[in-house]
């Protein structure tokens, strides 16, 4: 097998964060019928615009927004600066006027937004769309196109020299027009000069899951689908994974959609990015003036109650090359003295007529692996001394279950030599 690839710190830096908050929130908030309402819809532009004559943010409060990421156990917020309808978040300084500052909100909301994020201890990121429908990028001439072109990277020079250090930037839309010269060479080497450690993204669509794209880019994408662990050797520039998913079936608000994802649902996606070592980025949309949804809050605070007790691990466990059985799986830290078992469909002592039935049962695992002496192992949520024991393969790790009272979808125990 290949040696793995070196990690830039920065993109290590970027694993470590583990779990982020996208927000996609804009004019189509209004009509609360999601983010592509102009699109499906077929608003035609002269109607479609006139949304920004009652944005007026009223309800978004950017420190707010840091704090609820903070508060779920997200280390990243992903915001839309732009998206495909056109409308900027962000001041553009002269680009056009169909931006925040000249809405009724007569602010600049991104300016706003990386202050929270600072306040809060949360890095910002940049969502920017290339897919621009305020000049009909999917069908314009190819000369429109080349104009269109220096735009953008006139529009996103601004997000990476007025609003000081970012974690990166997010770009979502090169899939509409897949023949053209989106010049990505000259988008992300203007990036590096200014911001020479942001993060770029830029989202393959959801029908290419873990495509490389451009060289430059530094992250591979699943929208709605679970990563896979993907082989890397020292011939390749290292690439991070991050699956990027809606709590219902719409990006921006949909006041209708109510096919809405669990606490435990969340749980179990996150752990499985983690399992491949990807990062997990779990979008909400806002309401119409910016305000926080209600069921999101609620669910995703949950799930940050379960994220604070395994901070330590999403942050700094990785993929080593240990083998469980069915859903559960092993990382480890990055000195190799601390292992952390990861452990599904446990039962409830006590209550195990209720959770038998789903395939809950307690008892030895096996792993498999070259695995050094350990000799003690614990569960992190209650502190409670597990057994371990040699097999032919490896070891075996005693899964207690959970005391009553108790259930926490996935439950981790830390091994240690």
């Amino acid at each position: 097998m290949n040696a793995s690839p070196s990690i830039p710190s920065y993109l290590s830096h970027f694993e470590s964060l583990a779990y982020g908050l996208f927000v996609h929130w804009g004019l189509y908030s209004q009509l609360g019928k999601g983010e592509w309402v102009k699109k499906w819809h077929e608003i035609p532009m002269e109607e479609y615009r006139p949304l920004m004559d009652s944005f007026t943010a009223e309800d978004f409060n950017g420190r707010e927004l840091a704090a609820f990421a903070r508060r779920c156990g997200m280390n990243y917020v992903v915001l839309t600066t732009r998206h495909h309808d056109g409308f900027s978040l962000y001041d553009t300084r002269g680009l056009n006027e169909y931006d925040a500052p000249h809405s009724p909100a007569g602010r600049d909301l991104i300016a706003e937004f990386v202050a929270g994020c600072r306040a809060e201890g949360v890095v910002p990121f940049f969502y920017h769309t290339t897919l621009d429908w305020s000049w009909d990028t999917e069908h314009c001439s190819d000369e429109a196109f080349a104009s269109y072109i220096d735009y953008l990277v006139d529009s996103v020079e601004i997000l990476c020299t007025q609003y000081g250090e970012i974690g990166g930037l997010w770009f979502d839309g090169n899939w509409s027009r897949p023949q053209a010269d989106w010049q990505e060479e000259r988008l992300y080497t203007m990036i590096r000069s200014h911001q020479p450690e942001a993060i770029i993204v830029n989202n393959s669509s959801i029908n290419a899951l873990g495509a490389l794209g451009h060289p430059l880019v530094d992250v591979v994408t699943y929208e709605q689908g679970r990563p896979e662990q993907k082989k890397q050797d020292a011939t390749e520039r290292y690439r991070v994974g991050e699956m990027c998913q809606t709590m219902n079936l719409h990006w921006g608000i949909g006041k209708h959609d109510f096919l809405y994802k669990s606490p435990a649902e969340v749980i179990a996606d996150l752990a499985a990015c983690r399992r491949v070592g990807a990062n997990y980025l779990l979008n909400i949309g806002p309401t119409a003036q910016g305000g926080l949804p209600d069921y999101e809050r609620a669910c995703l605070e949950r799930v940050g109650d379960w994220a604070t007790l395994y901070q330590h691990v999403l942050r700094e466990g990785r993929p080593c090359g240990i083998e469980a059985e069915g859903d559960d799986f092993v990382l480890a830290d990055s000195d190799g003295t601390r292992f952390y078992y990861v452990a599904h469909n446990l039962p409830i002592h006590k209550n195990g007529h209720k959770t038998a039935e789903m395939g809950a049962t307690e008892g030895f695992r096996p792993m498999r692996g070259q695995l050094p002496p350990l000799q003690t192992a614990r569960w992190l949520d209650v502190d409670e001394d597990l057994e371990l024991r040699s097999n032919n393969e490896g070891m075996e790790l005693d899964c207690t279950g959970y005391p009553y009272g108790s259930n926490l979808v996935v439950r981790i125990a830390e091994l240690s030599c």
